[in-house]
């Protein structure tokens, strides 16, 4: 039985009979006897919750997803990524749709359910401004990432740094090219089709600037908490991975009663509070496992499939 992250947390084993499409899970991890749950729609953050911060999908979690949807339940990656960054490898897991940038955009079964992108003239006045200031950045839309000039360069340190604090030791090897391998060079930046513009933050201030240059737009960190964040990010008003969730829930004609949400990072906290379950990877901050249910191990140890075991969720009902 599950407990909560102030008692426990989700760590019990693997049950190696429960895989499928032959993936292969850890022979030696135990089997548990999770109670049984009926069918739900399960919203999954992608990095650091369904592949690593080297990119790496454990075999573990495709079983995990595989299985579930076996059972009915319904399985949607939500995350920050635009949909030209999920590469083919997500979709081959074999999953029900995503919600991408954020909760800009919403597919179900290969229908666009919901789609908020910057109008030209908004994306035009941000990509105005970050030249003037000199700050490298690309643009996410569901067509591709496009990069400003010399954005290869001007984002190692912040690239590094990123790689750094997630624990790896190779971390000054890591190129753009690794980390946005179909990123797009010398296109036009003047486009009406992007979900958000993430730039390379030279100091803070260059956030909280941006912040009060574009009131209208939703202005975000991330690589790192509040003065240490690494990038900034403006995207579309109103909108976060919780509404896009509502919207999807409408869609689908489930109830939010039979909602769970994994993640790892603060983007995900408003789709915790607004599942009825909210599981945060044991690699999360404390803020992160505070806002949560119930924590999970590391994605590195199969943490996903251990949530999903414990939720009764390879189990029929």
């Amino acid at each position: 039985m599950l407990e909560n992250p102030q008692d426990v947390e989700l760590t019990e084993g693997l049950d190696p009979g429960r895989m499928a499409d032959q993936v292969a899970v850890p022979a030696a991890l135990a089997v548990s006897e999770p109670d049984k749950m009926e069918p739900h729609v399960i919203f999954l953050d992608v990095d650091g919750t369904v592949v690593d911060y080297s990119n790496n999908l454990p075999d573990s979690a495709v079983a995990a997803i595989r299985r579930a949807r076996e059972l009915g339940h319904l399985v949607f990656l939500t995350t920050g990524r635009s949909k030209a960054e999920m590469y083919q490898e997500l979709w081959d897991i074999g999953i029900d749709g995503m919600i991408g940038g954020n909760g800009s955009y919403v597919e179900h079964a290969g229908e666009v359910v919901a789609h908020q992108s910057l109008s030209l003239t908004e994306c035009t006045a941000v990509v105005d401004w970050l030249l003037e200031r000199g700050l490298a950045f690309y643009l996410e839309a569901n067509s591709g990432l496009f990069a400003s000039d010399g954005f290869e360069v001007a984002a190692l340190p912040a690239i590094h740094a990123y790689a750094a604090g997630k624990g790896n030791p190779d971390a000054n090897t890591w190129t753009a090219e690794m980390v946005f391998p179909e990123m797009i060079y010398h296109a036009g930046l003047y486009r009406d089709d992007v979900n958000k513009i993430s730039f390379v933050l030279s100091q803070y201030e260059d956030f909280l600037d941006a912040k009060a240059a574009f009131p209208n737009l939703k202005a975000g960190t991330w690589g790192g908490r509040d003065s240490l964040a690494l990038f900034g990010d403006l995207g579309v008003q109103g909108i976060d991975k919780a509404h896009a969730i509502d919207v999807l829930l409408a869609h689908v004609g489930f109830d939010r009663s039979h909602t769970i949400a994994v993640g790892d990072g603060a983007v995900d906290i408003p789709m915790f509070t607004y599942c009825q379950i909210g599981v945060a990877m044991g690699n999360s901050s404390d803020e992160v496992k505070a806002a949560a249910d119930y924590v999970t191990s590391d994605v590195t140890e199969d943490g996903l499939y251990h949530a999903f075991d414990q939720l009764g969720l390879l189990t029929g009902y």
